[in-house]
């Protein structure tokens, strides 16, 4: 049993690894539908100021991905609703961003782990 659930991951392992390459486009076809994966392409708004004349930053991106659950969630009733602010500092704003999605996640674990001792 382990065996043949090994070769399937290491083959799903390496069909997610050769996306992650430049201009990778995997497509999936069924009988029903097709699936284009496409690996993301670059931000041109990266370091461009909004109408506000503000580019986001490392903490801008913390709160960003703090807040990125309840954002997704408004953004299903509100088009106009984005989780992710296109007109940022790049690596550092990506940074952040990650920092917080992972501080809710990690948070979110603590409390379930905790509340299930108790």
């Amino acid at each position: 049993m382990k065996k043949p659930l090994s070769l399937i991951l290491s083959l799903v392992l390496i069909c997610l690894l050769s996306a992650c390459g430049p201009g990778a486009n995997i497509e999936v076809t069924t009988n029903n539908s097709t699936i284009q994966l496409r690996v993301p392409g670059p931000n041109p708004l990266v370091n461009q100021p909004d109408a506000q004349g503000q580019v986001a930053q490392a903490a801008a991106g913390l709160w960003h991905g703090l807040i990125a659950p309840i954002t997704l969630v408004i953004s299903f009733f509100e088009p106009e609703v984005q989780m992710y602010e296109v007109h940022n500092s790049g690596t550092a704003y990506n940074f952040g961003f990650f920092l917080g999605e992972a501080l809710v996640f990690g948070l979110l674990s603590l409390f379930l782990r905790i509340r299930r001792t108790a």
